[in-house]
């Protein structure tokens, strides 16, 4: 792939009313998830799920692409078609998860490093030759007392261009995910100082390794008060700082950027995105790539029974997508769900 077919993927990723599908839970978190609505954590189980998500009809209105762990790339529907084949004809990108996982930064307590560029190259020319098209590797930065540091903010940074080098060097469009959690107890103005900061340390390195900032797509966080602060930031107020800080911190030639839902209710961050996108002309598109909040109806009704419920289940996810796809064009309503 030339940068003109890398800046072409990572265009056609923020598509006008499109977004991306996170299904990319490790074992562990979508054991969690089975759990939550009674269902065994088996490769079966897996399957069967990711494979009625995947068939949704019609997904590729609103989905331009879906982030899969490794188990998902490999496998293929109860008749024997390939995941990646049965996303193709969707005209749904096939997407790859490739960090192994946030852990303890040694001499940083409370904090986090991820891992995984440790054969990195030989797996992204892999998962190509298995139909991947992006990757995504998601760093996580703690707010807390004294927290974040600024060598945990570079370390992760330096990791996060580190990883999309190699990926643009592998024919794939890096998606760099710095996310600022929404655990703990501040305000808005902190998670907007944080973000900030993340954000400038992660181009400086994005622009020291070389990487094709318009072959690349940035999945952010929202600037949002922590889910434990005692008066929170209306809609309103979270898409204003989250526009203005990315305005401050993240270069114009950026092909696009994805949000993350971070622990918000399906609603909740559809309307943060519908309002950012009715704060004007940007830069660069503004879109999704949700998990939970565009999978959590989907799987509460499935898990309910899992051979009766596929249709009603994927109804389910296709609106959720119609809905956000709508908040990224700026055209969402609130009346539009009871439809």
């Amino acid at each position: 792939m030339s940068s003109s077919d890398l800046v072409a993927v990572a265009q056609a990723m923020v598509a006008e009313g499109k977004g991306i599908l996170a299904i990319d839970e490790s074992m562990g978190t979508i054991g969690k998830r089975f759990k939550s609505v009674g269902i065994e954590n088996n490769e079966d189980n897996r399957r069967a799920y990711r494979e009625m998500l995947l068939t949704t009809p019609g997904l590729g209105d609103h989905i331009s692409g879906a982030i899969l762990f490794d188990e998902t790339l490999r496998q293929s529907t109860a008749d024997g078609t390939p995941f990646v084949q049965v996303m193709q004809d969707a005209g749904v990108l096939p997407g790859i998860k490739v960090d192994t996982g946030a852990h303890p930064m040694a001499g940083h307590s409370g904090e986090k490093i991820t891992e995984g560029l440790d054969g990195l190259r030989g797996r992204l020319e892999e998962y190509r030759g298995l139909g991947a098209r992006f990757a995504k590797w998601r760093a996580v930065i703690t707010i807390g007392e004294n927290i974040p540091t600024a060598s945990c903010v570079d370390a992760n940074a330096h990791a996060l261009a580190r990883y999309a080098a190699l990926c643009q060097e592998a024919d794939i469009v890096p998606m760099v995910e710095p996310e600022v959690l929404m655990d703990g107890t501040h305000g808005l103005d902190e998670s907007f100082e944080v973000t900030e900061a993340t954000l400038r340390a992660l181009f400086n390195q994005l622009y020291d390794h070389n990487v094709l900032l318009e072959g690349a797509i940035l999945k952010a966080s929202m600037v949002i008060s922590g889910s434990d602060a005692e008066d929170r930031a209306g809609v309103g107020e979270v898409a204003e700082a989250t526009v203005q800080c990315l305005l401050n911190a993240v270069p114009a030639a950026l092909a696009g950027v994805v949000f993350l839902s971070g622990g918000q209710s399906d609603q909740e961050a559809t309307a943060h995105l519908d309002a950012m996108n009715r704060l004007g002309d940007l830069p660069w598109p503004l879109s999704f790539s949700y998990g939970r909040a565009l999978q959590a109806p989907s799987l509460a009704l499935w898990g309910e029974n899992v051979s009766a419920n596929v249709a009603a289940a994927q109804n389910k996810l296709a609106h959720r997508a119609r809905m956000n796809g709508l908040a990224a064009m700026g055209q969402y309503d609130t009346s539009l769900e009871a439809a």
